[in-house]
């Protein structure tokens, strides 16, 4: 199938400069298609709020491709069509008797796409969604297969690719026996109180999530804790750091259920519920990066800018993730806290703040998310990510001609 008219991503505030968007059926159509075209980008689930995905030539959604998800129990693998979207595979996955080590906090997106971006859950001892790929297939500039392991050399490289080194059709990732989960609420938090733990706060459960708008407190803290598959629940915690265990809420068609009650993994790490697409076109993102150890005096940074954040500001997740060793991560080999906006429409007006909210996090070595919205010019990308060279090399390498070049590729990476 194909589209010609002019596309859009999730909030309508990108629009695609590609001719049109290709949806094959297979990855022998999707082979013919990159041999045939003389330019090519992957697109996702299109969850992405700049250009990261955008290219001229065609824009290649391997959605219609079939799942034909393998479990391998003694091998701890799953593997499965990239254009999967993980709320689709979860459950199948626990029928297999297996889970995954995390999701992000929309289960609506695809393997291909939140892999190639850097895309994460929460968690100080959970990496990314990229570090659980073991290996993954690729199609080359002529529609030729070729399959990366962990372990091959660059592989650390060749992960988060941001779909520069070809297309991704098949993923490969490690998976673990199934478990349960309950999710608690705790709050408010005063501002200090949370910035003075914030490290303990986040270790406090197997995933924690922290909800702000910059004013005087912290309004909610989601703790997220891992329930082992056979045991009927887990002990938690009456109060967070001083902060009162709320009764919370059950599940309804825009939350999963944070009332302490026990669910499967996929109906508790994500924080919107499989079976419904949560609303969109309401919204923008921006999310930045800083070093855990440096997370007080970052967040006290940003809230400097509270009077002009607020305006345009849903709320601020405060989430955190674990090192990996990947050369496009924001990581950089060491944990860190994601400071996530979730904005108003108003993509002018945050265009507008990000350069200062940018520049208030460059003492601390703040990094953008591939997919969000950010400010930051080749220059200090290049001084961001040492590694950036060698990924150069990468693309060269597996894509002389540039087939698979992208706007942002070219005008942020030089690649």
């Amino acid at each position: 199938m194909r589209s010609t008219a002019r596309e859009l991503n999730w909030s309508g505030t990108v629009t695609y400069s590609a001719r049109r968007v290709e949806r094959p059926r297979s990855i022998d159509e999707a082979a013919e298609i990159v041999a045939r075209e003389s330019r090519v980008h992957g697109l996702g689930t299109r969850h992405s709020f700049n250009d990261v995905a955008d290219a001229p030539g065609v824009l290649l959604d391997l959605s219609d491709v079939p799942t034909d998800l393998v479990v391998d129990t003694a091998a701890g693998t799953a593997t499965m069509g990239a254009g999967t979207r993980y709320g689709v595979v979860a459950p199948e996955l626990d029928r297999a008797g297996v889970a995954l080590h995390n999701t992000g906090s929309l289960p609506h997106i695809s393997l291909g796409g939140a892999i190639a971006t850097g895309t994460h859950g929460s968690g100080t001892a959970l990496g990314s969604l990229s570090t659980a790929v073991r290996a993954f297939e690729l199609l080359g500039p002529d529609g030729s297969r070729r399959t990366l392991r962990r372990g091959d050399p660059d592989f650390d490289g060749a992960v988060l690719h941001l779909g520069l080194l070809g297309v991704v059709t098949r993923v490969e990732v490690d998976v673990e026996r199934t478990y349960r989960m309950r999710q608690d609420s705790y709050g408010p938090l005063p501002w200090d109180v949370y910035v003075a733990n914030v490290a303990a706060v986040h270790a406090s459960a197997y995933s924690v999530c922290a909800y702000t708008v910059f004013g005087d407190e912290v309004g909610e803290v989601l703790l997220k804790s891992r329930v082992p598959d056979g045991a009927g629940d887990v002990p938690v915690p009456d109060d967070l750091v001083g902060a009162p265990r709320l009764p919370g809420r059950p599940a309804d068609g825009h939350h999963t259920a944070r009332d302490g009650s026990v669910g499967p993994w996929w109906d508790r790490l994500p924080h919107f519920p499989i079976d419904t697409v949560p609303s969109h076109g309401s919204e923008v993102q921006s999310e930045h990066f800083v070093p855990l150890r440096l997370a007080a005096p970052a967040l006290d940074a940003v809230r400097t800018m509270a009077a002009r954040i607020q305006p345009h500001l849903h709320v601020c997740e405060l989430r955190t993730m674990a090192a990996d060793p990947f050369w496009l991560s924001p990581t950089q080999g060491e944990d860190l806290l994601c400071i996530a906006f979730t904005w108003q429409k108003h993509p002018e007006a945050v265009a507008a703040l990000l350069p200062d909210l940018e520049g208030l996090l460059a003492p601390f070595d703040g990094r953008p998310h591939w997919g969000k919205m950010s400010s930051l010019d080749a220059e200090t990308v290049e001084r961001l990510w040492p590694r950036l060279p060698d990924f150069r090399r990468l693309v060269a390498a597996a894509d002389p001609q540039r087939k698979f070049a992208s706007a942002l590729g070219e005008r942020v990476l030089r690649t």
